[in-house]
């Protein structure tokens, strides 16, 4: 059974054709591990964009959405904001694993990323922008991802190895 997902690249600067996404490739590759299709979205900053992509890629069939960018202090940087109407239940557990993986990191304290499950069971993970935050995520994630996908479908709560 294919489990679809999407990864949203939150960025003013790559919406608008500035800058290139560092961060969302390295997240396809390490998602693509766990769940298929991939699906990629770009959009600017900001609670209402954000909020808006991640109901489109609900709305596509994705189980997965993971967001990059957005989960810093700076006055746009606002994706938590926009997840957080979508979450019916908070993971707090995945924010924790990927800031501790990152604690040598200044910055990654800085991060207010959430996770959590939509109602009807939609796991959503806000991670921060950064090719090296992406690079830590790839190699956290997939056993994260495929762990809870197993419990949602009614798998037991064994570690996967």
């Amino acid at each position: 059974m294919s489990v679809p997902g999407t990864v949203i690249t939150v960025s003013d600067r790559c919406a608008a054709g500035e800058a290139e996404d560092a961060s969302g490739p390295v997240l396809v590759e390490a998602l693509a591990r766990v769940v298929e299709p991939v699906h990629t979205a770009l959009t600017p900053d900001g609670a209402d964009s954000v909020r808006q992509a991640i109901a489109d890629a609900i709305s596509a069939g994705s189980r997965v959405v993971v967001t990059t960018g957005g989960t810093g202090i700076g006055p746009r940087d606002k994706t938590p904001e926009g997840t957080a109407e979508h979450l019916a239940t908070l993971l707090p557990g995945i924010p924790e694993a990927l800031r501790a993986a990152d604690a040598t990191v200044p910055g990654a304290a800085l991060s207010r990323g959430l996770a959590g499950l939509t109602a009807d069971g939609a796991l959503i993970i806000n991670l921060p922008g950064s090719r090296g935050a992406a690079t830590t995520a790839a190699a956290v994630l997939p056993r994260i991802i495929e762990h809870a996908l197993d419990q949602l479908a009614g798998g037991g709560h064994e570690a996967h190895a």
